[in-house]
């Protein structure tokens, strides 16, 4: 059982034509091009699109980046199922549209801009105003509780969420929810009702046995 992630999804359009052939691309890419020939190639990425965007097993939730209600929504009003088809990929690739924005969320994770005048360096020393949001975070109220890959995140301003944004932050009383993607840091832990699971130093997995809150005792390190 599996759900479609961004890198799944980019193969899929670099394949088709739908996202850009430049030298970063390619780089990115060069692992997949190196393993499979052309036809290999159409043949995995036709099998990534027979992945849906989001699993709800009923009491526990899977998903790659984020679990947005409203994007989930909006998406299931045309693919109740979350399964992406051949001619919804030119609107996903250029993110022109509502739908093709919240396609991207989902494998992507939400980002949002600073309040003017405010930014953030990267952890290459460039200057950003757009912070990813840590939407697992129930109790997050202000930007900098809310800002997730931020190398200081007191550069990060203290201050209210908009609304807007509020209502990306998973709630606490939701089902259980697990991701990948983010590439965390130190030892593997949960927090309540969602987790992410990429720990590339600690791969982990997590066994669930039916609970309503997910416990680091669920954690199995590989």
């Amino acid at each position: 059982m599996a759900v479609i992630g961004n890198h799944e999804l980019n193969a899929a359009l670099f394949q088709r034509g739908l996202r850009e052939n430049n030298e970063k691309n390619r780089k990115q890419h060069a692992s997949f091009l190196a393993a499979f020939n052309e036809a290999e190639r159409a043949e995995w990425t036709d099998w990534f699109l027979t992945l849906p965007l989001w699993r709800d097993l009923g009491g526990l939730r899977i998903v790659h980046a984020c679990w947005s209600r409203p994007d989930i929504a909006l998406i299931a009003q045309r693919r109740p199922n979350g399964l992406l088809h051949e001619d919804d990929l030119p609107e996903i690739a250029a993110e022109s549209t509502p739908f093709g924005r919240a396609v991207q969320r989902i494998v992507s994770g939400p980002e949002m801009t600073l309040p003017a005048g405010h930014f953030f360096a990267d952890k290459t020393g460039h200057p950003r105003t757009q912070m990813r949001v840590a939407w697992w975070r129930s109790d997050a109220t202000t930007y900098r509780e809310a800002a997730l890959s931020v190398p200081d995140p007191l550069a990060i301003p203290d201050m209210p969420l908009p609304e807007g944004i509020r209502g990306e932050i998973y709630l606490e009383d939701a089902p259980p929810v697990l991701v990948g993607h983010y590439k965390m840091a130190g030892q593997p832990h949960v927090s309540g009702n969602a987790a992410s699971l990429d720990y590339p130093a600690l791969p982990c997995a997590y066994r669930w046995a039916g609970e309503a809150v997910l416990s680091d005792a669920g954690l199995i390190l590989v």
